[in-house]
C-alpha cells in the first residue's frame, strides 16, 4: 500500500520520482519513512492525527524561518504549491505529509568536547532565530509541555511543595535554598526555545553541527532554562539515558556563550535550573545510570 498509493501521492504533490522506501516506522498514527529517488535521499513524516495538523504545519513554517536564518536543520522540501507540509488522503482518512532530505551525519559524541562546545555555540544560534519567530506563528504553537504562562520562580516553588517525589532530599534542600536568594530574572524574556536539544536531536559531522532535529517540542520559555534542560539530556540517546559529565555540560555552555553571553541574572537561575532538571531526571528508586548520584 505503501509503495503504491503514498509514493504516488508523493510524486503528485511534490514531483518526486520515488524509487525505494527501504525502511518505515510507525508508531500510534504517526510514521516515518526513509525513501530513495530522484531528489535523493528523503525522509518522509506523516501523521493521522488530525488535532495536530495545524502545530505540525506551523513547525513546518518554521523550520523554513531557522533554515533562512542559517540554523543547520533539515528544512522541508517545499511541494510543487510551495507549501512545507501538505494534507493529503490516506488510506483511512487525511495524512499530514513533510519532505525532508536525509542529512548524513553522527549523533553528538559528549566525549568530543569540540563538537559539544559546536552544539553549543548552534543552541545560541537557533535561540537567536528563534526570537524572531513571527508572533503569528508562535501563537500557532500551543506548548506541548510547561511554557511561560507560570512565572519560573512559582513554578519551582510549586513543584517543591508538591511535586518532588523526595528521591534525592538533600539536593531538593539546595534548590530550595538557591531558589529564596535568586535574583528576578530579568535578563531573559521567554521567547522560543527548542526543548529537546541533546545528542540523538544533534547530528555532527567533521566536528560541525550539520543538522539541529526534532523541534517538535518547541515551547514559549526562558533560554536558560532550554539551556539547562540541554546540559542535563545532552548525553541521552535513544537506548542510552545516563547524566550529562560535568566536563561536557562546561563545554556546552562555553559553546554557547562564544556566541552570546549570559546575563547577570541567568547565571544565577543557570545553577538552580540545573539542579531542578538534574533532580527531575532520576527515575525512580531504581536509578542504575546513576542520575542521583550525578546531583548529590
Amino acid at each position: 500500500m505503501l509503495a503504491g498509493a503514498q509514493t504516488a501521492a508523493w510524486a503528485a504533490t511534490w514531483g518526486l520520482a520515488v524509487t525505494s522506501v527501504p525502511r518505515v516506522v510507525v508508531s500510534d498514527r504517526n510514521a516515518i519513512a526513509w525513501a530513495t529517488g530522484d531528489g535523493g535521499d528523503l525522509v518522509v513524516k506523516w501523521s493521522g492525527d488530525s488535532s495536530w495538523f495545524g502545530r505540525l504545519d506551523a513547525l513546518a513554517q518554521l523550520l523554513l524561518l531557522l533554515a533562512d536564518r542559517g540554523v543547520p536543520v533539515a528544512a522541508p522540501v517545499t511541494a510543487l504549491d510551495g507549501r512545507p507540509r501538505v494534507v493529503v488522503d490516506g488510506p483511512l482518512g487525511p495524512l499530514s505529509v513533510t519532505v525532508l532530505p536525509h542529512v548524513q551525519g553522527d549523533w553528538l559524541d559528549t566525549t568530543d568536547r569540540d563538537a559539544v562546545r559546536a552544539a553549543g555555540a548552534a543552541l545560541a544560534h537557533l535561540h537567536a532565530a528563534l526570537a524572531d519567530a513571527p508572533a503569528g506563528l508562535v501563537a500557532a504553537l500551543p506548548p506541548t509541555r510547561r511554557g511561560a504562562s507560570v512565572p519560573l520562580r512559582a513554578h519551582l516553588g510549586t513543584w517543591l511543595a508538591e511535586g518532588d517525589r523526595g528521591l534525592v532530599p538533600g539536593a531538593s534542600r539546595r534548590l530550595a535554598a538557591l531558589l529564596a536568594d535568586l535574583p528576578e530574572l530579568d535578563d531573559d524574556v521567554p521567547q522560543l526555545v527548542h526543548g529537546d536539544f541533546r545528542a540523538a536531536n544533534v547530528l555532527v559531522r567533521d566536528g560541525e553541527v550539520v543538522a539541529v532535529l526534532d523541534v517538535d517540542d518547541v515551547s514559549v520559555r526562558h533560554r536558560v532554562d532550554d539551556l539547562a534542560a540541554a546540559c542535563t539530556y545532552l548525553g541521552t540517546l535513544f537506548t542510552g539515558w545516563a547524566p550529562t559529565p560535568p566536563d561536557a555540560q562546561r563545554a556546552l555552555v562555553e559553546g554557547y556563550e562564544s556566541v552570546r553571553r549570559l546575563g547577570r541574572a541567568e547565571r544565577a537561575w543557570f545553577d538552580a535550573l540545573l539542579l531542578w532538571h538534574g533532580i527531575t531526571a532520576v527515575p525512580g528508586p531504581d536509578d542504575t545510570a546513576g542520575w542521583a548520584a550525578a546531583v548529590g
